[in-house]
């Protein structure tokens, strides 16, 4: 037999995914994580052109 054809709408459909406490950002950092991360990105990117 095959499956049901249910196209009803998720039950997860107004619920986040999960992220580990560890790699959350506070939202008053979030501007601060960002500049860092593409001050690492334009380094790495130096490194290449090099």
């Amino acid at each position: 037999m095959g499956r049901a054809n249910n196209q009803a709408a998720s039950k997860n459909k107004h619920t986040l995914p999960q992220t580990p406490k560890n790699l959350k950002i506070e939202p008053e950092n979030v501007n601060d994580a960002f500049s860092i991360e593409l001050a690492e990105h334009r380094v790495i990117k130096a490194k290449q052109d090099e």
